[in-house]
This record gives structure tokens, sequence and C-alpha cells, in this order.
């Protein structure tokens, strides 16, 4: 999903441009029903932020900056599981294995994600459901490497 279109998803969110990365490197940061996003990331990236800090906003309590709680890590990796699943999906996998991408970069370009963010879903999703996972009826395989096998009737 493009970073214009979640925008209008979640139009009850605000969301303002800045120069985030310079003050505290930082890319995206969610505060109470308002996101700041870095203006200097290409729209690519900004939507890949946007969809994490949209996941801080259904997932996450408090502040959570400091990673060394485990407990913030925690919160920190269901926001991005959230993320994934609004910008990639197992429907998103299917989706660019239906419309002909061949390899990651071709997934990423048709998903509209950065390859590294792709790379990291993947990888999440692999940590969720094992080396494969059936979905309607597609069999998504996370390793060896990533491949989709359509069922037979």
């Amino acid at each position: 999903m493009t970073y214009e279109d979640l925008q209008k998803q979640h139009d009850y969110l605000f969301v303002k441009e800045m120069d985030l990365y310079q003050v505290n490197g930082l890319k995206g940061l969610y505060v109470d029903g308002c996101i700041a996003i870095d203006k200097n990331l290409t729209n690519v990236e900004k939507g890949c932020v946007l969809a994490e800090e949209i996941g801080h906003h259904l997932t996450s309590v408090g502040n959570i900056l400091d990673q060394n709680i485990d407990a913030n890590r925690k919160q920190e990796y269901r926001a991005r599981l959230v993320a994934y699943d609004i910008q990639v999906g197992l429907k998103g996998i299917v989706d660019s294995y239906e419309a002909g991408c061949t390899s990651l970069y071709s997934m990423a370009e048709y998903l509209e994600v950065t390859e590294e963010y792709l790379k990291e879903a993947l990888t999440a999703y692999e940590n969720k459901y094992g080396t494969y996972v059936s979905f309607q009826k597609y069999i998504i395989y996370f390793t060896p490497c990533l491949g989709v096998l359509k069922k037979l009737d």
C-alpha cells in the first residue's frame, strides 16, 4: 500500500513529516494519535515506516523507546508484525506471485516496499509460521527459499 493510501485509510491519525532522523536518529515516532515521519525518506520508505507507526497505534502502550526492556521489545515486535501484514501479508506474497514477480526486488517493487523491509517481513513470517504456511489455495514456503505453490483443485 502506498504512503498516500495508508494516510487516507488511517486519516484519523495526524501525520507530520519533519527532520526526525537528524534530531534523534528515528525514521518514525508514534505518540498519542500523532505520527512523525522523517521527511528525507523516499515515499516507499515512508510507507514502510508509517505502517509500523500504525502498528504501534494499534498494539503499543506507553513509552517503548528503551529497547533494553523485554516488554518494550515485545511491543516493538507486535507492531512490526502488524506493519508487515499491512504492507506485505500472505495475500501480498500470493498476489506478487500471481503477478509474475520472480525476485525479491520485483516483489518489493510490486508491493511498494523496500527490499530490506520485504526480507524482514519474510523472516518474521518464517519465525511465525515455520517452514511453510497454507493460505487459501496456496502453500507459501519460507525456507530453504521463498516459494509459492498453487494447490490443485
